[in-house]
Parts: C-alpha cells; structure tokens; sequence
C-alpha cells in the first residue's frame, strides 16, 4: 500500500496550502489530518478522499453525499506515448526514450492495484511500428522485454498477446503468451507486442453478430472489456488497441509524455472517469 499512499502525499504536498510535514503515518492516523486542507488545483479533494476511503477501507467519503461511492474502472488500458519526442526533447536519439519509459509502467502499475483497479493492459508495439528505422525496432523491443520482466517480478496474473509467428516478436517474452500466476498472483496484466489489430481479428469466420460468438474466435480473448484507456502525449487516437474491447471505453487524454509521468496523471484519469456516464451504447 505504502507506493500509493506516498504518490498521494506527493500530490498533496503540491497543491498550494498543503502541510510539508505530511506523512504516512499521517495517513494511518485517520482522514482528518489530510481533509483539514484546502486543495482546489488539480485533484478535488472528494477524489482523494475517495482514494483514501478505499485503502483505508472505510464505508464513507465525508466530502461526498452519503451512499455516493467512487467507480473504479476494473479494467485500464494504457498507451504510453510520447517516448521518442521525449527522447528529442532531451537532446538525445529517439531509440533513447524508450528506456526512460520503464520506470513510469511500473510505478502506474503499484498505483492501479492499489487503488484496486482489476485489470491493466499496456500497449508494448504494433505491427506497424515495425516499420520505423530498424535501431528504434530493436530499441522497443527491448524495452518492452525489461517492462514484462519488470511485471513479472511484482504479484500479477501475467499475459504477453500479440503476433508471436514473426520473428519481430521478441522470442525472451514466449514463455509469457499463456497468462501465468506470478508471486501469489493478483491484478490481471495483459502487454501488447507486436499487435495489430488485424491480427486480432484474423480468427472471426462468420460470427454473425453475437458478441459472446465474436469475442470467443479473438486472438485476445482472454482480455477483459476495457472500461478506460488512458493515453499519455497528447494524441487524440487509439492506434488499433483493442478495437472489440474498446468499444465502449471512456478515453482520457494526458498531454504529458510517457516518461515524464506522474502519479497525478492517474488520478486525473479516475477523477475524470467519475463524470462519465457510462451506458455501454443501453
């Protein structure tokens, strides 16, 4: 728990009338210490109220109406963009951001089960990004190699999907295409490599148009619809993810680059996810 409670002090300590000597155990002592404070940028207090109600395990939200609770989306998709841009920025080749990209995966992934989100799907690569000057292929691909084995070393339920059958899909990451319990298992996370959205589809023979019948014949079968996709960078486009399970997804947009990411950046999202009236197309 410790991670999230700290990302939150961290944000907390941004806002402007925030106390500087706030701490865990200030956490831990109750509600009062933190809600004494006036924050009104860019988290409202009701969202961290609410993220504190959860972890702490409390029925009620003081600054919210009573049996008024807050939706956590069970399944977030990720697309962590913005990698070479970053790297541009920085002065440095673009291959080069890929890597400062591994950090923010991980520490977005201790948030989101802390706040007790079910399931979280990372977009690695696609198909097309196979495209670009081969140093920046090999330089995501690895990448991508060091986040799953990142992931693997934390307590997930652990599943790497995408075109395996070309020798663009990194062969360290096959023992990863079947979902594997790791660490006593836990929050589901899927990681997209070398996807396409083509590939996805490629098994549907004459489905009709029953959506138990087309979700069963997909290559990603075993991922869960998608109630939130968050992408970071600024780009207000889904690049093929999970075209089926997408299709109902609230979709959040931060401005930041990947690897600049911080902890603020989740809370937006879910802060803003609350105002979604979410219908699934009923």
């Amino acid at each position: 728990m410790f991670p999230f409670f700290q990302a939150v002090i961290r944000t907390i300590r941004r806002r402007k009338n925030a106390p500087p000597s706030l701490s865990v155990k200030d956490i831990g002592k109750g509600r009062g210490s933190i809600f004494d404070h006036r924050m009104h940028h860019t988290l409202e207090l009701s969202l961290l109220s609410s993220c504190l109600c959860i972890i702490l395990g409390t029925k009620e939200n003081p600054s919210r109406q009573e049996g008024d609770t807050m939706r956590i989306p069970k399944h977030i998709g990720i697309i962590p963009d913005g990698n070479r841009r970053w790297a541009k920025r920085a002065g440095l080749p673009k291959q080069d951001g890929y890597a400062h990209g591994l950090e923010p995966g991980l520490k977005l992934l201790r948030l989101a089960r802390d706040t007790g989100v079910q399931e979280l799907t990372f977009y690695g690569f696609t198909t097309d990004n196979c495209g670009r000057p081969p140093e920046q292929v090999q330089a995501f691909s690895r990448a991508c190699v060091q986040a799953v084995e990142q992931i693997a070393s934390e307590p997930v339920s652990l599943l790497v999907t995408g075109n395996r059958d070309v020798p663009a899909f990194p062969q360290a990451l096959l023992p990863y295409t079947t979902r594997r319990d790791l660490n006593g298992g836990g929050i589901r996370v899927n990681f997209l490599v070398n996807y396409g959205w083509e590939w996805d589809l490629a098994r549907l023979n004459n489905p009709g148009v029953r959506r138990g019948t087309i979700c069963t014949q997909l290559n990603s079968r075993d991922i869960s619809r998608v109630d939130l996709v968050i992408r970071w960078g600024g780009m207000r486009r889904l690049s093929g993810f999970l075209p089926v399970q997408s299709v109902y997804a609230d979709f959040f947009v931060v401005d930041r680059l990947w690897p600049d990411f911080q902890p603020e950046d989740f809370f937006q999202a879910l802060q803003w996810y609350q105002k979604q009236d979410v219908t699934l197309g009923g």
